[in-house]
């Protein structure tokens, strides 16, 4: 059994808002066309845990989970192309800013400090966390029990 992952993706908001995704529930985040980005999505699982960015205004705004893992992505005739399909979960309380995180020790080796151009990237557990916390946000209770079962299921380190 694979420990739950979690990850960062990256939207422009005019162009796709968490706004947007609230009610309309779920997307299929399609279009990446970066290799890492892609094997980013390919690394994806359902129940992963998405924090959800928007770029031209560089904050962190919502949380996403992944409801269906990568498949061929529908704007591509290139079958090595992918797609995984996600779902809101909450808006954050209060957005983190970039400035916010490249002020934080904890947070000085996330993906989107040192490799500011990739737009789907892996977060380790206590960056996740730190980010939360950072915005004043809580994961719904039933998620957040599926994350510490699944960690105890896993054992230490």
């Amino acid at each position: 059994l694979r420990a739950r992952a979690f990850w960062l993706l990256k939207s422009e908001p005019e162009v796709y808002p968490f706004a947007q995704l609230v009610p309309e529930r779920t997307t299929l985040w399609e279009g990446v066309r970066n290799h890492q980005a892609r094997n980013n999505l390919a690394a994806m699982a359902v129940s992963d845990l998405v924090l959800f960015y928007h770029s031209h205004d560089a904050e962190v705004v919502g949380i996403a989970r992944v409801c269906q893992a990568a498949r061929p992505d529908p704007t591509s005739d290139d079958p090595r192309w992918i797609a995984v399909e996600i779902e809101a979960v909450k808006p954050f309380t209060r957005p983190v800013s970039l400035a916010e995180i490249r002020a934080d020790r904890g947070l000085a080796k996330l993906a989107l400090v040192t490799q500011p151009r990739l737009s789907v990237m892996p977060l380790s557990k206590p960056q996740f966390d730190r980010l939360l916390a950072i915005g004043r946000t809580a994961l719904p209770r039933g998620l957040a029990l599926r994350s510490a079962r699944a960690a105890a299921a896993d054992g230490p380190g």
